[in-house]
């Protein structure tokens, strides 16, 4: 994924409709274990802090990373519930529908911290959904936001009641309606609840209550979401996993999984709101559902580094993409016996396999096209690198211009680039003989007869692309252009 894939989320709206909380977080120091019984005894300092949670921190997660989030939420009528309308007015980027049922309290979770870690948690709530009166204020209230104009819409189901029959049917059809795109952060094991919406969120053991197959392996998970997909009308599961990291199923199409990217756990809590808070805004901005569910699973392991329910910027997601970035960069180099095993693992998944090489020496604009349109024919594409031994037998001293650590070292910076793999032999046939390739692609100077391999690879069905050429563009011509070639010989 190209560092600058993140996008300017400013001019983005997303709508969230589900259940609004107030985080408390009350600190305090515990010296001694109770006389009555055996507990600590938990000594309150002057520290209390209250943000919002539930459905309102996904909202503010939308609002830090630069968009704007419209909140549809039911509340009391009570003190808990100024603070909630407080904490979104002096929220940027954050607006409210509340609907006040004067029957019941706002949900408030009280967490009672000493040292950093959690001694305990109180919830006050009522999960019933509301009466008539209050189900109509949210179906209203939703209804204004969706023709004020959003990107996506966002069910955040903590089972508190706001998201019940009615609301759902209302909200998804008026959606899809308006052909805005619904996801859902689902709480019920019947994601069939849901109804026809485009992605669906679950956590691991979600799904596999949902779908009654344990989710233990990217394996498990896949037929987990496969089952779960076959008995509701969601298009697309994005299943978080915590340690093991998130993945993406598509009714039609290759499952993907990615590993976790926390270095340090410190606090999970509202985690799953940030994921889902980046995957709207990606979905909203237009990425494709596998790339947002890249950066989400990006921007989770960034929040649980964080102390209580935490919101990141656009700015650290920058950051953070541009630190994964380079370590994939170092994975995608690679000895035979490595890309033997991934070439494996990616067949396995069905991707179709493109190669091309080449001595890359000094990396240009036609190089740059010539690999954008390898990668365009294939699922996975493999560059083959000479060595610095056999880039001297093919050019002559004085070259290559680069060592063979740093040319393979920009390759592999490439986007379109998924494995480099240097070869010392003037050829790469027998490279091409281990890996066979589905696409072996060369520039269009060549000929399918003259391309290395070429009969290999149309003799069991693969396919030989000649790609466009960028005129003016050769190593050759830059280094006689630079006065290098004076030096070189």
């Amino acid at each position: 994924m190209p560092t600058d894939i993140v996008p300017d989320f400013s001019s983005r709206r997303v709508l969230v409709v589900g259940d609004v909380m107030l985080d408390r977080f009350v600190y305090g120091e515990v010296a001694r274990v109770s006389p009555e019984a055996p507990i600590p005894v938990f000594r309150e300092g002057a520290s209390v802090t209250a943000m919002l949670g539930g459905a309102g921190n996904l909202a503010r997660n939308v609002a830090a990373l630069g968009g704007t989030a419209r909140l549809v939420a039911l509340v009391g009528a009570d003190a808990e519930a100024e603070t909630v309308r407080a904490l979104a007015a002096a929220t940027p980027g954050l607006e409210v529908l509340l609907v006040t049922d004067p029957e019941r309290p706002t949900t408030v979770k009280t967490r009672y911290v000493c040292r950093g870690q959690q001694l305990l948690r109180v919830d006050r709530e009522v999960t019933d959904p509301g009466p008539h009166q209050a189900i109509e204020g949210l179906i209203d209230a939703a209804r204004t936001a969706l023709a004020d104009g959003v990107d996506a819409v966002v069910l955040s189901d903590y089972a508190k009641g706001v998201l019940s029959g009615p609301v759902v049917r209302a909200v998804v059809a008026e959606a899809s309606h308006r052909q805005i795109p619904v996801l859902v952060d689902p709480k019920t094991p019947d994601f069939a609840f849901y109804g026809p919406v485009d992605v669906l969120t679950p956590n691991a053991g979600e799904l596999a209550m949902a779908s009654n197959v344990p989710v233990t392996s990217d394996e498990a998970t896949e037929t987990a979401a496969r089952a779960a997909l076959a008995r509701c009308a969601a298009d697309t599961l994005v299943v978080t996993r915590a340690e093991r990291g998130l993945s993406v199923v598509p009714r039609d199409g290759t499952a993907i999984h990615w590993p976790a990217r926390a270095r340090q756990v410190f606090d999970v809590s509202g985690a799953g709101d940030t994921v889902m808070a980046v995957l709207a805004l990606g979905v909203a901005a237009g990425l494709d559902i596998a790339t947002a569910a890249e950066l989400a699973n990006l921007a989770g392991g960034l929040v649980v580094q964080k102390a209580g329910t935490a919101t990141i910027s656009r700015a650290e997601l920058a950051d953070a993409l541009a630190d994964a970035h380079s370590a994939e960069a170092g994975r995608k180099l690679v000895d035979r016996d490595t890309l033997a095993g991934r070439v494996a693992q990616w067949r396995d998944r069905g991707l179709r396999i493109g190669f091309t090489n080449g001595c890359f020496d000094l990396i240009h604009p036609g190089h740059a096209s010539l690999l954008a349109q390898a990668r365009a024919a294939c699922d996975r594409l493999i560059v083959g690198l000479n060595t610095d031994a056999s880039v001297r037998r093919l050019k002559g001293e004085g070259r290559p211009v680069q060592s063979e650590q740093a040319r393979a070292a920009v390759l592999a910076a490439f986007a379109a680039v998924d494995a480099v793999v240097l070869f010392d032999e003037d050829t790469p046939l027998a490279l091409i003989e281990a890996i066979r390739p589905d696409v072996l692609v060369k520039g269009a100077d060549y000929t399918v007869e003259t391309v290395v391999g070429s009969d290999i690879v149309l003799g069991y069905g693969g396919k030989v692309l000649l790609a466009d050429l960028r005129e003016g563009h050769s190593t050759s011509a830059i280094i006689a252009r630079s006065g290098a070639g004076a030096q070189l010989s």
